[in-house]
């Protein structure tokens, strides 16, 4: 299934192609659903498979309608799976090296306010050192305390493209003190269309998304790396934060930004082709985003067609 919540607070199912909509009938809501999933989900299943026949009369979906499919979620944890991207910027920085044999790293982020894919991004300063960061996103049904990882994949209910807005200016200091990241993580801007795992055919596997990530910066092509090369999948990111705690439903989980070993894949974020260019050419040559900058975040299934929708979006000044 496709859903959608759009900025009137109605929860939709959109048609494969995105291109249609239809009431999603029963939840109150995206968060209703999470939390009953069993009750609504094999009825909007079946009106799914109507939409898609083209057996209900429908209205046409807009994007630009839509709001984050859960605009508030329980709790927002965003890990950092990739282990490319956390060595580049170690060797960039001469940073200690973390340990990716056991533990996933992963922050507790702000979820009072997830914008829309197509809301602008607003920062105080281009001297705060605007950048992106292309993420998978899993939503949760209820999770219980000390959930494993055999059965942590049964409680992902609904996949969701992330933009992890950072600002990168703040962010070294605010690791230093050990406290988290308040002003170096702005709102996180997700996907306009949430899609249950079966969507993605056999690129879901293992918890993990075998799929390009598309990254544009102003209309051009910025990186396209491919989820398969996580070091963790979502199973063992569940694992980890359940361990002492259980993991409402509603809870947004997000993979870190996308990173492959092979360069020319290129980023999904800023900072880490500086990092490159660090390492190849002792200083940075792309500078951050300028107020007025666009970027443009998309995945594509085998066929070419898009699966979330995409995030597209300036950012600006407060």
């Amino acid at each position: 299934m496709k859903l959608a919540t759009l900025r009137d607070g109605r929860l939709v199912l959109v048609s494969r192609d995105l291109r249609l909509a239809i009431d999603a009938e029963g939840p109150q809501g995206m968060l209703d659903l999470l939390r009953n999933w069993a009750r609504f989900a094999p009825a909007l299943q079946d009106r799914y498979s109507a939409l898609n026949a083209g057996a209900l009369q429908a209205f046409a979906f807009d994007p630009a309608q839509a709001a984050a499919p859960l605009p508030r979620p329980s709790q927002w944890l965003d890990g950092s799976v990739f282990e490319n991207h956390g060595r580049l910027m170690e060797r960039a920085f001469n940073s200690p090296p973390a340990d990716y044999t056991q533990y996933p790293m992963v922050y507790q982020g702000n979820a009072d306010d997830i914008i829309a894919a197509t809301d602008d991004v607003r920062v105080p300063s281009e001297s705060d050192g605007m950048d992106i960061e292309g993420e998978l996103g899993v939503l949760l049904d209820e999770t219980p305390l000390g959930t494993r990882r055999a059965d942590a994949l049964a409680h992902i209910r609904l996949l969701v493209l992330i933009n992890d807005v950072s600002l990168r200016a703040h962010a070294p200091r605010e690791m230093k003190t050990g406290f988290g990241w308040i002003r170096a993580k702005p709102s996180t801007a997700l996907s306009p269309v949430a899609v249950t795992p079966d969507e993605l055919g056999d690129a879901w596997h293992d918890g993990r998304c075998a799929l390009d990530l598309h990254c544009h910066l102003n209309g051009e092509w910025f990186g396209q790396p491919n989820g398969r090369e996580a070091t963790f999948g979502f199973d063992q990111l569940i694992e980890y934060v359940a361990y002492s705690r259980p993991l409402r439903a509603g809870t947004l989980i997000g993979s870190g930004t996308f990173s492959n070993a092979d360069r020319a894949a290129g980023s999904t974020c800023i900072s880490e082709r500086r990092a490159i260019e660090m390492i190849d050419h002792g200083q940075p040559t792309t500078p951050f985003m300028r107020f007025g900058d666009r970027v443009r975040l998309e995945m594509f299934d085998a066929g070419g067609h898009s699966i979330f929708g995409a995030i597209d979006q300036r950012y600006l000044a407060t």
